[in-house]
């Protein structure tokens, strides 16, 4: 794709060949006349990667047997997980908390009443027909906590630099319309920048437990994700 990128760019300048950057300028003197712009590249891709946060919290009178109920709910989503094919690469351990829970009276001090244990995963798969088998099976497994999915591309780098051609190709038909209509000839390009568009991934609300453990087959709609880079270019006509 660099390779692409570069020779597009070249294309683009009708000079010299260089690296593709985030900025290039010429350092010449312009003579001619200088003409701005701005052009957006974009590209609509179709997620192939969803990461979903999920958690077991437990609790019970005292912190141990809090932490070892959740630790025995915790081991039966893991074992679920790989048995669906999910790598141990892609299943991490975002937090793991033991909190006091109290019961406060009026003019009293708060008394504790009990213990509450929350082990919380990021569990990424590459299948997102899966989504909603996964989140079926982790509700079925204990977990009662649940985020996500969130879909993205994974090899973002790849989609900017199609949207990166994609604005470079909008930027020279401009400055040639420009141009022509000037009755003059783009003679090079002077400078270039480009601003990112982080395009973040599509999240979906959490979903409520409860109705998830009910529903006979949750599906997920990988739709579209637009990825896009804005370009600026200084050309110099004559």
């Amino acid at each position: 794709m660099k390779s692409l990128f570069g020779a597009a760019l070249a294309v683009l300048m009708s000079t010299t060949p260089i690296a593709a950057e985030a900025q290039v300028t010429q350092t010449q003197t312009m003579t001619g006349t200088r003409l701005d712009l701005q052009a957006r590249g974009e590209v609509k891709m179709v997620p192939d990667i969803a990461i979903i946060s999920a958690g077991v919290v437990t609790e019970g009178q005292d912190a141990s047997t809090a932490m070892t109920a959740n630790a025995a709910r915790m081991g039966r989503v893991m074992a679920a997980l790989k048995k669906l094919g999910i790598a141990d690469n892609d299943i991490q351990t975002q937090s793991v908390s033991l909190n006091p829970q109290y019961q406060y009276i009026e003019n009293k001090p708060p008394v504790i009443t009990g213990y509450q244990a929350s082990n919380q995963l990021s569990i990424r798969f590459r299948d997102i027909a899966k989504a909603g088998s996964v989140l079926d099976i982790l509700v079925k497994q204990g977990v009662n906590q649940i985020n996500g999915p969130t879909l993205t591309v994974e090899d973002q780098a790849a989609s900017q630099d199609k949207a990166r051609l994609a604005a470079l190709k909008t930027l020279r038909t401009r400055a040639e319309l420009y141009a022509k209509g000037l009755g003059m000839s783009v003679k090079r390009i002077i400078h270039v920048s480009e601003t990112g568009d982080m395009s973040s991934p599509m999240p979906m609300p959490q979903m409520m437990m409860a109705k998830m453990g009910d529903a006979s087959g949750t599906e997920i709609a990988a739709g579209e994700q637009v990825i896009g880079i804005t370009v600026n270019a200084i050309f110099e006509l004559q």
